[in-house]
């Protein structure tokens, strides 16, 4: 892979040269400050007065050259309105197509634009991490808190784009004005519904949503999936995408998600009676759910390592595994087994393939419909979630066939094992294996073929003499020093020690909010059949009703907040925001009195709930931001580090249960909430602490 000064030096426009930002001046310069501060010849106070000059007046200078080229661009735009005013009456039809393509050509200028500024935002990220990294100082907290916030600031027009917006929407309007060139002129403004079909206003679009972070709802909905994209593809890259895009394939995948999110969630509403059946106190239905996530852990791991192989057979291997484990669920009852029964969610945890779809979006499917797949992963998780209790609800029925016993604990693992085994066939018919695994096997060992790759394009011309080659390749080799220390290679992590090394503090911090909502959530989801029946007397289809109400406002939520509060606040505002909520839902689900009431449990169990999945996809949308794109792919990738925070906050809130179930039904609610109220202190105070990194 391409280090980024050569990106740069690449995909630069030849008139704009002088107006980028010199990022091979500010890497020589951190390698001055350091050789100069371990001499003694600069202290750290007149480094950061320095390199804080330069870097603004590398700023300003881009934000006066972005201003300038849009005020060429509105000025054109005026011109062509001015024509257009005059076709309005004459529907001169060879006239609105000439129009059509100046816009057009004006919307390829406003492309180039676009791609200028993300350039310069991404070589300010760069060299302000580098900075942090060669000094060990947080000068990106610095320099971000001191510049973004003032009244003046000029960081503002690269990271928010001030202006260049307008830009876009001007164009937008006149080619839609041009669009039915019959007469009939449609506004955007009247129709917002309709979506302009125009190639030039696509690719601006895409580039303003790459710039800019768009979060409309299927963006939001596909952040929640956190499959973390690298840098842009090249054509070819896309082309092999399309080559190996199979919609069936794509489709058993997210009935796969579906499918799992159900099997986890439907034992839920009569766990506690299925141990209390077996002879074991109603708190084990933690160990009963939790055990599930406990062999997800591992699964996980290896489940990311073989799809680097193969996506066909760890489906299948999944499937068997579910297939069996919901085999001997089921016949626990019968066998009188609480072991069998623990096997039975063991396996189905083992056959947990989470980690296979996340990848297989990532890798299989095209740039361009990308986003809606993660959004269909993300949908089908949460309608699994709804509809696992649902369907507990509605198996309340009992009958024996020969010496099998069917009732509520054992119908869940009977009707997944059937479910399973319908799957597997399907599977086994439809699905069509990619034929890009040496593509994969090249992503997967970046730092070798990344290399080579490096060297065949940096081959000096055969025809220069031989000393100025060699000096162009020693001067090159310096000039990549830096950027292979600090990106090594730009390889994936190779290890769990290794990809925890690439984890800053923000990450840390946004893996902690993480594991904090997923325990919280856990907390809330497996004790709901106890505390409900101890305090209630609720029944198992009311149980199954409300757990299956909180699991529909999932769509809703993530639509609300996805279109609209996402265009009002930052997310690190939201992000703040719904860490109190969830402290407030937390504080207010306690029993503060003897008399616990049903209004009390299921607002506070609402709030919770509902602004825990607000944080969830927040905190997946800045993860991906702030997570190095080493983490983009190989095993030990980002997904695969939030899959298993959020593993193990389950497996830790399930055993809470179990352990405090020990000391009675009575104290059991305010024990198991204590944690999470403690973990939520904890990581509002690490978010306060991390908050000017978040952008």
């Amino acid at each position: 892979m391409v280090n980024f000064g050569k990106k740069l030096a690449a995909d630069q426009v030849e008139e704009w040269k002088g107006y980028y930002i010199d990022y091979k001046l500010m890497k020589k310069m951190l390698k001055q400050y350091v050789q100069q501060t371990q001499l003694g010849g600069k202290d750290r106070e007149q480094v950061l007065k320095e390199f804080s000059r330069v870097l603004d007046d590398q700023i300003e200078r881009i934000v006066l050259f972005l201003l300038q080229q849009q005020g060429h661009l509105a000025n054109r735009i005026e011109e062509l309105g001015e024509q257009r005013a005059a076709l309005l009456e004459q529907h001169d039809i060879p006239q609105v197509f000439q129009l059509r393509e100046a816009y057009r050509e004006v919307g390829r200028d406003l492309i180039n634009l676009l791609r200028f500024v993300d350039m310069n935002a991404t070589g300010i990220r760069k060299i302000l991490k580098k900075f942090d990294k060669r000094f060990g100082y947080r000068f990106t907290d610095y320099y971000v808190t001191t510049r973004a916030n003032h009244p003046y600031s000029q960081l503002q027009q690269v990271f928010k784009q001030v202006g260049i917006v307008a830009v876009v929407g001007a164009l937008s309007r006149n080619l839609a004005y041009l669009q039915d060139h019959q007469g009939s002129f449609l506004s955007i403004y009247d129709h917002p519904s309709v979506t302009l079909k125009d190639p030039i206003i696509e690719q601006v679009n895409h580039a303003v949503q790459k710039l800019t972070h768009a979060t409309s709802f299927l963006q939001f909905l596909g952040q929640h999936a956190l499959i973390v994209q690298e840098d842009s593809q090249s054509g070819s890259e896309d082309l092999a995408d399309d080559q190996s895009y199979h919609f069936m394939s794509l489709l058993l995948n997210l009935v796969n998600t579906f499918l799992y999110m159900v099997n986890t969630y439907i034992i839920v509403p009569t766990a506690d009676d299925y141990s209390i059946s077996l002879g074991a106190a109603a708190t084990v239905c933690g160990i009963i759910i939790g055990s599930m996530a406990v062999a997800q852990v591992f699964s996980s791991v290896y489940f990311s390592a073989w799809s680097n192989r193969s996506y066909f057979r760890p489906l299948v291997f999944s499937s068997i595994m579910l297939l069996s484990g919901n085999l001997l669920y089921a016949l626990a009852y019968d066998l009188n087994s609480l072991a069998v029964l623990l096997l039975g969610r063991l396996l189905c945890g083992l056959g947990s393939a989470r980690a296979v779809n996340r990848r297989y979006i990532s890798d299989c499917v095209p740039l361009k419909i990308r986003l809606q797949a993660s959004a269909g992963f993300v949908s089908a998780s949460a309608l699994g979630m709804a509809c696992g209790p649902a369907l507990a609800g509605l198996l309340q029925i009992r009958f024996k066939m020969y010496w099998l016993t069917f009732n509520q604990s054992t119908l869940p693992g009977w009707v997944m094992c059937i479910a399973w085994l319908v799957y597997l066939l399907w599977l086994w018919i439809s699905f069509k294996e990619p034929g890009h695994f040496a593509k994969s096997s090249v992503n997967a060992q970046p730092s070798e073929t990344g290399d080579q790759v490096g060297a065949n394009l940096d081959e000096e011309d055969p025809a220069k003499p031989l000393l100025v080659a060699t000096e162009g390749r020693r001067e090159q080799n310096a000039e990549d020093d830096d950027e292979k220390l600090s990106e090594n290679s730009h390889g994936s992590a190779t290890s769990i020690i290794a990809a925890y090394k690439l984890l800053t503090p923000s990450v840390k911090v946004q893996l902690l909010i993480y594991f904090m909502l997923k325990y919280a959530m856990e907390i809330l989801l497996s004790e709901s059949s106890v505390i409900t029946t101890y305090y209630f007397n609720w029944s198992t289809s009311v149980v199954a009703i409300f757990l299956a109400s909180l699991g529909l406002t999932v769509l809703p939520v993530n639509a609300i907040v996805g279109s609209y509060i996402t265009n009002l606040f930052e997310d690190r505002q939201i992000l703040v925001a719904s860490e109190i909520m969830v402290l407030i839902g937390i504080i207010m689900s306690f029993r503060f009195t003897p008399h616990y009431s049903i209004p009390q449990y299921v607002s506070s169990a609402l709030i919770t709930f509902v602004f825990a999945e607000v944080l969830e996809g927040v905190n997946l949308s800045l993860l991906s931001r702030v997570m190095s794109s080493r983490l983009a792919r190989g095993t030990y990738n980002g997904g695969l580090l939030s899959t298993e925070a959020g593993t193990l906050a389950r497996v830790v809130a399930d055993a809470t249960i179990t352990a405090a179930g020990y000391l009675g039904p009575d104290l059991l609610l305010n024990i198991t909430l204590l944690p999470p109220l403690v973990i939520c202190i904890a990581s509002i105070a690490a978010t306060v602490c991390t908050y000017n990194t978040l952008y």
